[in-house]
């Protein structure tokens, strides 16, 4: 199976859960990150807003404000369409829809985080392995913006991918674009890579 079939394949999985099944995995998910050092430690987290089935990071995003830290969402560049922002999210921060139909909040150069500056990236799977091989969905958004830390050999920001426990295969293909991750949470485990 290519990552095309693959992805498609797991976008299904993922869609087919229950709305109970997605606020157990929400929940469970959160006990998960909170347990993690790289959450404890960090000030500056950027997350998503959960769509296309994606386990959602809502409680994360939640406990990180109710504890002083910074959020970030990312933000598609309007003039580039290969770019990605990150922007400070608050409780109160509009939200506007963009190309793919995903809410984000407006571009305001003055919220933008560079990428470097961030923590922690809590970033949506659509499928993984446990060797730390991950697949997207395909527009390598996450690839750009952090392909800094494989050029420069940074463990900085932690990228972490989340997904549902059923998004699990065997072996992802892996290309030579992908930024490799820290770990990996779902709504039953964490995989360190």
């Amino acid at each position: 199976m290519n990552r095309n079939e693959l992805r498609a394949a797991l976008r299904k999985k993922r869609q087919s859960l229950e709305p109970i099944e997605q606020q157990t995995a929400k929940s469970a998910l959160a006990t998960i990150i909170y347990a993690l050092p790289e959450f404890q430690q960090s000030r500056h987290i950027a997350a998503y807003l959960a769509n296309d089935g994606e386990i959602d990071p809502a409680d994360v995003v939640q406990e990180a404000w109710s504890l002083g830290k910074c959020c970030y969402l990312p933000v598609l560049d309007t003039q580039d369409t290969t770019n990605m922002f990150f922007v400070k999210y608050g409780p109160e921060t509009p939200l506007v829809q963009n190309r793919y139909g995903i809410y984000e909040p407006a571009l305001n150069k003055a919220d933008i985080c560079m990428p470097e500056n961030l923590d922690l990236v809590l970033m949506p799977l659509t499928g993984f392995d446990e060797m730390g091989g991950r697949l997207g969905m395909g527009g390598g958004y996450y690839d750009r913006a952090f392909a800094f830390i494989k050029e420069k050999g940074l463990s900085k920001p932690a990228l972490i991918g989340l997904a549902h426990e059923c998004q699990k295969v065997t072996r992802i293909p892996v290309e030579s674009w992908d930024i490799p991750m820290a770990g990996i949470a779902t709504d039953t485990r964490y995989y360190q890579s």
